[in-house]
């Protein structure tokens, strides 16, 4: 068991989440001198990164199944020290997206990470990003290394969309119950070490440094045109493999309307959107910035 609060980074997805784990990584020696502990996944190759929390993802997939492992798994990482945790996985997965559906097991997983921890969750911290741009970029990231559907035909899904932020907002609220809960958009976000400063206030900004690396390489319309040329041919491509694809492709930036919104479509997903921050605005329990 645990008393020592914990501070949560909750993503969200494509919202710079691989960069903040960097700057984690590049300060993890000043901030365990603070007196913290830090946990994030190497998933983009961050260094250090070994967190493995896993959460159900399958819908109707029972919490309790989960809680027990979970809750070693944070022990590991924070048991006698306060913990910043970076995971953009904690409202769900993205290839929900795909069936119209907005992070679907947002509750679960929360009720999980709720009794996991049996300290303080004093602070956690959601970046949102504009639906329009959310869901290309989340079509392309997973275009990379699985087949994918022509995104035209997925158009009409992601515009049918059964929910949005605000009611990912609420389950982060109502389940974990943290002591303070930040929503920042996307465009607010600043630096990742200006968020991380959101999220442990009181850490002397002096002794941190931005991470210069750059994380989670984006590919480009040529690489992807590639990768789903193999994948829909029925190769099987190891990371390594896919990864060098996106690299050698990387300096061809023209744009083939591999995934794209028509303006119509962008500007009814930019209404919502407005629309959605202005109710989180106004939610009570929740600081807005």
């Amino acid at each position: 068991m645990t008393s020592q609060p914990i501070f949560i980074h909750a993503g969200a997805h494509r919202t710079g989440t691989s960069s903040f784990q960097m700057c984690l990584h590049e300060n993890r020696t000043a901030l365990e001198a603070s007196g913290l502990s830090v946990a994030y996944p190497g998933r983009d190759g961050i260094p250090s990164g070994d967190l493995a929390l896993r959460l159900p993802g399958t819908i109707g997939a029972e919490p309790d199944g989960f809680v027990d492992r979970a809750a070693r798994t944070l022990a590991d990482h924070g048991r006698d020290r306060p913990l910043i945790l970076s995971e953009e996985n904690i409202p769900g997965r993205m290839f929900h997206f795909m069936r119209g559906q907005f992070y679907p097991m947002a509750a679960p997983r929360c009720e999980v990470l709720r009794r996991a921890w049996p300290g303080q969750i004093a602070h956690v911290v959601l970046v949102v990003r504009p639906y329009d741009a959310l869901y290309v970029s989340g079509f392309r990231k997973r275009a990379e290394d699985n087949a994918v559907p022509s995104f035209d035909d997925l158009r009409p899904t992601y515009m049918a969309m059964d929910r949005g932020w605000p009611a990912i907002v609420e389950v982060l609220r109502d389940v974990l119950r943290p002591d303070l809960l930040t929503v920042v958009p996307y465009a607010q976000r600043g630096t990742s070490v200006d968020l991380l400063q959101r999220l442990v206030p009181g850490i002397p900004g002096a002794a941190l440094k931005e991470p210069k690396r750059v994380v989670n390489l984006s590919a480009t319309d040529a690489a992807l045109e590639v990768l789903q040329d193999a994948y829909r041919g029925g190769e099987k491509l190891p990371r390594a493999q896919w990864k060098k694809v996106i690299r050698q492709h990387a300096q061809d930036r023209t744009s083939r309307g591999f995934a794209e919104f028509s303006v119509e479509e962008k500007n009814e997903l930019s209404e919502r959107y407005a629309s959605d921050l202005k109710q989180i605005e106004w939610m009570d329990g929740v600081s807005f910035s």
